[in-house]
């Protein structure tokens, strides 16, 4: 028997109940290149199933978020955020009708494009690009889908449909007019679909609960500090009013899972009012809307706002992250020095890419793929002298 039967397109094999607003895969924009396939697969389900299986996504495992990976086994890095944030995104649209499969891909695949250490990698690359184009992670999470994965015949990239590369670049509310965006291809100054709209909300979620997990577990903030905090505060009492003899250990892991339920919750039911409230029938009218429709409530994105002002005070600018920080702009900035006075270092695949692009471009996308132990592995064969090559 022939297991391998070829389809000419996506299957359409989706869940009946979506909401009419929902991204669809029949009502996709398509692939910028034609493929047969080896089976029926939802175009969304086809396209997170690809991002899963990208050199890209494998290397989140070593990129971190706050602390770097020699640091510990226990902290996030970006491949567990990823995880969390899909698992919260999906959540989310599953309650709101929405296409999950749709969510899950975005979800795993926003970032792709982020440099080793964190945003201090994307700081310093920026810096070093400027005069060429500079360097920002969603653009370089689209250009790692739509150029860099080189795995298909026919074809560089990863050939995602037209709604998952857009999302890509415009989950973020500031991307949606930013002149990173192709006019033409996709639609600057229209909204996103909703399912896109979801994994900015998701993101924040996630990584202020798990950097607040984090964070306590190093010692670089306490409980003491966070109950200054509105959101922890009111969470960690309700929490220690259900649970009075939980030993605090266990009482800090369910504040920090019932916030997260309450952010969620929060998330929902504000979306579904304002959803029903725009009157949407369709995602053309998602798109012209002139504002997102997913969103939280204006009393919790005030606290969750002071909540992050807390995390960039007190765990972001710690000394001993700034510390690993001033490092790790020294580490990429004489890497990237080395091979720009030097492509001869690089290796041979990327040295034969700098006869059709910029040098400069080229040597980004090397170091912006490292991950953080990689790229203190190269700065140690560059730099000290008794380290093997």
């Amino acid at each position: 028997m022939n297991i391998l039967r070829e389809v000419g397109m996506d299957s359409t094999m989706e869940r009946l109940n979506l909401a009419p607003y929902a991204a669809k895969s029949i009502e996709s924009l398509g692939r910028r290149h034609p493929e047969v396939f080896k089976d029926d697969r939802p175009a969304f389900q086809r396209d997170r199933d690809r991002i899963i299986h990208c050199a890209a996504f494998r290397r989140l495992e070593y990129k971190t978020q706050v602390f770097v990976n020699h640091e510990g086994d226990y902290y996030r890095t970006r491949l567990t955020h990823s995880l969390e944030v899909a698992q919260i995104a999906r959540g989310i649209a599953t309650r709101l009708k929405l296409n999950e499969d749709l969510v899950e891909a975005l979800s795993l695949s926003h970032d792709l494009g982020h440099t080793p250490f964190g945003h201090t990698g994307e700081e310093v690359l920026n810096r070093l690009m400027a005069g060429c184009g500079g360097f920002d992670h969603n653009r370089q999470s689209l250009r790692i889908v739509e150029e860099l994965e080189e795995r298909y015949p026919g074809f560089n990239g990863l050939n995602l449909t037209w709604e998952t590369r857009e999302g890509i670049i415009k989950h973020s509310p500031r991307y949606e007019n930013s002149e990173l965006l192709l006019e033409d291809e996709y639609f600057r100054g229209k909204r996103p679909t909703l399912e896109a709209q979801i994994i900015d909300l998701a993101d924040e979620i996630a990584y202020n609960n798990h950097d607040i997990d984090d964070g306590l577990k190093a010692g670089y903030i306490s409980i003491d500090e966070l109950y200054e905090v509105d959101l922890w505060r009111e969470i960690f009492d309700m929490v220690s009013q259900k649970f009075p003899e939980l030993e605090i250990s266990r009482r800090i892991y369910q504040t920090i899972s019932y916030l997260i339920g309450a952010l969620i919750e929060d998330v929902v039911h504000t979306s579904e009012k304002l959803i029903r409230e725009a009157g949407v029938r369709n995602l053309l009218e998602v798109r012209n809307e002139p504002r997102r429709l997913i969103s939280f409530s204006p009393e919790v994105e005030k606290k969750n706002k002071a909540l992050k002002t807390f995390l960039f005070k007190r765990l972001y600018r710690h000394y001993k992250v700034e510390r690993m920080r001033i490092k790790a702009e020294l580490f990429l900035t004489r890497i990237f020095e080395s091979y720009l006075a030097t492509p001869s270092l690089l290796p041979d695949d990327f040295q034969a890419k700098m006869a059709e692009t910029r040098a400069e471009r080229v040597i980004c996308d090397y170091i912006a793929g490292m991950t953080d132990r990689y790229a203190m592995d190269q700065y140690r064969r560059l730099f000290e002298p008794f380290e093997r090559v």
